[in-house]
């Protein structure tokens, strides 16, 4: 017996390519109304106090882009956390901050999910000092499941919920390095996450996990 959910079935080892996601209805976003920008210690504490009920969140991070051959990224710049109800955006240019968010990241028992982490740990772990604990690339799990390429945020949004992620290309070059973020930027930042944590949460219900 097939127990796959149909958008499984139907995607099974291909990744839906860009001209069948341009067809589709958009996923919707969170908006600035569900959105925290945390740029003190003090914020960022509260923060971490509003994250610590749950046992997943969708991660991601940003960083200043590099045009130069031989440039090297001091990123990242910025954190982002977020939960099905909402997202936090950290910037990391506060010691305070930079602090908490190391700490989060370096907190046992809460899954970290996102897509192509492997640049963002490295990243991490230069800057912040920590490896963080708990990651799980989406990835990975798209990958154990037959999928032959990776599958990315766009991807894994038309298999699962059959709607377009919109991605803003002008927002991903941006500068992350910026003390005052539009807010392009951030919702731009903090839906890489919010959709990260939501497309785990569709895996664990159709896998019952």
């Amino acid at each position: 017996m097939n127990t796959d959910h149909p958008a499984q079935q139907h995607s099974r080892l291909s990744t839906p390519d860009k001209d069948a996601i341009a067809l589709l209805p958009p996923f919707e976003r969170l908006g600035l109304d569900r959105i925290t920008l945390v740029s003190t210690g003090a914020q960022a504490r509260e923060a971490q106090a509003q994250l610590a009920g749950a046992t997943a969140w969708g991660f991601d991070t940003e960083s200043k882009p590099t045009f130069k051959v031989g440039e090297v990224s001091d990123g990242p710049h910025i954190l982002q956390l977020s939960t099905p109800e909402h997202a936090w955006v950290f910037q990391l240019h506060d010691p305070h901050c930079r602090a908490i968010a190391a700490e989060l990241l370096a907190q046992d028992g809460i899954t970290k999910a996102g897509f192509g982490l492997g640049d963002d740990r490295k990243r991490i772990i230069h800057k912040l000092g920590i490896a963080p604990l708990g990651v799980l690339d989406l990835n990975t799990v798209f990958h154990q499941r037959g999928y032959r390429k990776d599958m990315g945020v766009k991807g894994a949004v038309a298999v699962l919920f059959n709607q377009r992620f919109i991605k803003s290309k002008k927002a991903a070059t941006s500068n992350w390095a910026n003390a005052h973020l539009t807010e392009a930027q951030i919702v731009y930042a903090a839906n890489d996450a919010y959709a990260a944590v939501r497309v785990l949460d569709a895996l664990r219900t159709f896998t019952g996990k």
